[in-house]
């Protein structure tokens, strides 16, 4: 029996988010009974009645601030394991920012996971009852008369709440990973200082890579259709020096293809002055990607929202991310049947989105093109985010600064 396309993913979505709250459950709690200990601990020194409570809830407290920087970094991988969101490690700095999560978000995150996950443990207990209720011995089912009705009960509200897990395990992943990035990340100094580091080194690795491929194109040229366009010119050139019987139609067809020929070589050293097409150049960027669109492999919905022209280098990069988003997907992502790509002028930034429905699983540390694309964006002084969760759905996001 085969698993329709769409029930397979919302299974592989479901999975995925009732591993991402059973997993982060006991780290969240964990902390909660440390403080629910300590509260026991402050009253018991309130009420004099344990002397040693002051040296327990001292070591309680060390204790806890010693793991909390452990139980961020299980935090990050979990978040980064599950969802695909890398949250930026912050060390052993702010070490009270890291406790109060712990302490007092976290906890209600907890309580909002532990109750999700025993709300599907109980939906599949109650749905499965009446295959449960034939375990137990014969004659207790003769000594229960209508056993049967409240069988039937219990299978209809567990299956009622199947139902609803799916969409509460989803919010609460939601809501945890909006929330939980700018709590236990870096600070914006941080942010500052690391963003300088990136810039410095991604505009030496977009000046390597643009020297390297000049060079590139300037040997493929060199070595390969320049040298034989030379060739020809050479040989037509020859034969109109030397062939002085032929007849004028027959010259004049030498003429042209000699010069046809020193054409193609010119037109083929133009070439490394610009490589891009050129309906970016005449008519903009939101033509170049309708004849993107147009010739995917798969249906594109794509959404232009640009009133005026942008610099050439920004459409540019705009342009080839765009190209290599798409043959990513048509190569790479799994069972997806469209791609979104939508791509807007907002305020000084555009922000360009490339979406497909695929199963995901894309990291962009393991490959070559999406690591060309993110020097490529940061080459202008974009930002390049991804989101690709096992399961899906892939979502790309560059943003880059269009300073008017």
């Amino acid at each position: 029996m085969t698993i329709p396309p769409r029930l397979r993913r919302a299974l592989i979505r479901l999975n995925r988010d009732t591993s991402f709250l059973a997993l982060g459950a006991p780290l969240h709690l964990f902390t909660g009974f440390a403080l629910f200990m300590m509260f026991g601990l402050v009253w018991e020194i309130i009420a004099g009645r344990d002397s040693t409570a002051p040296v327990v809830l001292a070591f309680a407290l060390v204790l806890t601030g010693i793991s909390a920087p452990a139980l961020t970094a299980a935090q990050r991988r979990r978040f980064r394991r599950l969802l695909g969101i890398d949250i930026a490690s912050p060390g052993w700095r702010r070490p009270w920012r890291q406790f109060g999560y712990h302490c007092l978000a976290g906890t209600l995150f907890g309580a909002l996971e532990a109750l999700t996950v025993g709300l599907l443990l109980a939906g599949v207990s109650a749905a499965l009852v009446p295959v449960w209720i034939y375990a137990l011995p014969a004659h207790w089912r003769t000594e229960h008369v209508g056993y049967a009705t409240q069988t039937a009960y219990l299978s209809v509200a567990g299956l009622i709440v199947l139902a609803v897990v799916p969409s509460l395990a989803a919010a609460v992943v939601r809501l945890e990973s909006q929330t939980v990035p700018s709590l236990l990340g870096r600070s914006r100094e941080e942010d500052l200082a690391q963003r300088v580091e990136d810039l410095t080194e991604s505009r030496a690795g977009a000046v390597h890579a643009a020297d390297a491929e000049r060079r590139r194109i300037e040997r493929d040229l060199h070595d390969g259709a320049q040298q034989r366009l030379v060739s020809l010119a050479l040989n037509l050139g020859l034969a109109k020096a030397t062939l002085t019987d032929l007849s004028p139609e027959a010259r004049q067809v030498i003429d042209a293809a000699h010069r046809g020929a020193k054409e193609a070589i010119e037109e083929l050293s133009s070439l490394v002055r610009g490589l891009h097409p050129a309906v970016l150049d005449e008519l903009g960027l939101d033509a170049a990607l309708s004849g993107l669109a147009a010739r995917a492999p798969l249906p594109v919905r794509l959404r232009v929202d640009l009133p005026q022209r942008l610099a050439p280098a920004v459409e540019a990069v705009a342009y080839f991310v765009v190209s290599e988003a798409l043959t990513n997907v048509a190569k790479h992502a799994q069972e997806a049947s469209r791609a979104d790509v939508t791509v807007a002028l907002l305020g000084e930034i555009l922000r360009v989105v490339i979406a497909d429905d695929g199963l995901g699983g894309a990291d962009a540390a393991k490959g070559s093109g999406l690591t060309g694309l993110v020097q490529r964006v940061r080459s202008v002084d974009g930002a390049f985010r991804m989101s690709s969760p096992v399961g899906g759905p892939t979502v790309m996001s560059v943003e880059l600064p269009c300073p008017r």
